[in-house]
């Protein structure tokens, strides 16, 4: 029954067609939807609901994300990769079954945010082969093109092949497997701390104006004041920036910094450099102690009085009937030709079922849930107008966006400015 219809421009109305019930305005449940391609299933472009021929196109990805508009979510965030997508753990595949090809994630949301007005736009950016300057400029144009509603995904690659597009360093061939070795563990080691001198340097870049930095005084002939424009001076191990920016300082300031975690080297990332950290517990105890580490290592970090929401992942097959969704599941199963594996817990059931799920989870600490739609098509519909307004018959989420910017969305206060604080403190 879930289906998107196409759109030809975003309503005029991005409020949802359901009764509202007021959120706990101390504990809002948060969601966000995880797009890539057709779906997180292998097979989901050979759904019924799904749209292959169109993939490719403008037209798909916005009505994708005015769909998830028009259930309120805080934000989207969309799948990128420096190489074509891979059944395998670190190796490209030979397979022509499944989906193959993106279109670039930042120009996705750039391309979608002028028909949208209030949900978040997170495309993911590879860290490892890409430089902070462009991607902090990038970004911030975003921010700008988006009127304050922009954020990142960082993630890292460790895969050789995608290390040979840029012939900048090698990358030893390895398997999950051998994850726990110490050479490997060195390497991802590594990897991740770039990373975090990645985040800080594109963080750093966006504070290189100051807020008032451009002055625009036609009858002086004065645009900007060269005195509130920083040199970054970033030198790291990996990489170093003089800055500034060539951008000015975004609408948010700092657009949302988000990245995905599995142990306790990525966990590390997420409590330094993140704003928001996706997290894949099985169970609520296993959440539980996920939250415990991240908070602990967040304390260690020195970010202990700073907020970092860390949302829990599920990938979902959703129907009224849990019968259609099982059957649903391993229908795509066997045009797979394999079950259905994730790093996620995979859900099946219904809308009801989820929001027990989902609201003892938060239990656990969870501030919020990033949802893997197996099939976009039939899954993001049923989130937006399944799940969504049983969560709100709940009082546990919002009937109306409350804000016009992704930190108001996820509470955050727009951040004073380093440099001039910097400044500001020099001179009392």
């Amino acid at each position: 029954m879930w289906s998107i219809r196409k759109a030809s421009s975003v309503s005029s109305d991005i409020s949802s067609p359901y009764p509202a019930s007021s959120p706990s305005p101390d504990n809002p449940l948060h969601l966000a939807v995880a797009l890539d391609g057709a779906g997180w299933h292998p097979a989901a472009w050979r759904a019924p609901e799904a749209r292959p021929r169109e993939l490719f196109t403008a037209r798909y990805w916005q009505d994708v994300v005015t769909e998830a508009e028009r259930g309120l979510l805080d934000f989207v965030t969309i799948e990128d990769s420096l190489g074509p997508q891979s059944s395998h753990f670190t190796e490209p595949d030979a397979r022509t079954d499944q989906v193959r090809g993106r279109l670039d994630a930042v120009l996705i949301a750039a391309r979608v945010a002028p028909v949208t007005r209030h949900i978040g736009l997170v495309p993911t950016v590879v860290a490892t082969h890409t430089e902070p300057f462009h991607i902090s400029k990038a970004i911030a144009t975003l921010d700008y093109v988006s009127a304050g509603r922009a954020g990142l995904r960082v993630q890292i690659s460790a895969r050789r092949s995608e290390a040979a597009h840029f012939g900048r360093r090698t990358i030893p061939a390895f398997g999950i497997d051998d994850l726990d070795t110490p050479a490997v563990g060195e390497l991802v080691t590594d990897l991740f701390d770039e990373a975090a001198d990645y985040v800080e340097a594109v963080r750093r870049l966006w504070d290189s104006w100051e807020d008032d930095a451009e002055i625009r005084d036609v009858a002086t002939g004065r645009f900007i004041d060269g005195g509130k424009l920083h040199y970054i001076d970033f030198e790291g191990r990996h990489f170093s920036v003089k800055g500034p920016s060539i951008t000015p300082r975004p609408p948010q300031g700092q657009p949302v910094v988000s990245a995905l975690a599995h142990r306790t080297v990525p966990f590390r990332l997420v409590a330094r450099s993140a704003d928001i950290g996706y997290v894949t517990p099985h169970d609520g105890d296993q959440a539980r102690a996920i939250v415990a580490e991240i908070r602990a290592e967040q304390d260690a970090a020195g970010r202990a009085r700073e907020p970092l929401h860390i949302f829990g992942e599920l990938v979902v097959f959703l129907d009224d009937d849990p019968a259609a969704a099982r059957a649903r599941r391993e229908r795509l199963d066997g045009l797979a030709g394999s079950p259905y594996s994730s790093d996620a817990k995979i859900f099946t059931g219904t809308p009801a079922e989820l929001a027990d799920l989902l609201l003892e989870w938060r239990r656990a600490g969870l501030t919020g849930f990033r949802l893997r739609p197996a099939v976009i098509g039939h899954d993001l519909p049923a989130i937006t107008r399944g799940l969504v307004p049983e969560l709100r018959r709940r009082g546990a989420f919002r009937g109306a966006y409350e804000a016009d910017t992704l930190r108001g969305l996820l509470g955050l206060a727009r951040p004073a400015n380093r440099y001039a604080a910097a400044t500001t403190t020099a001179t009392a």
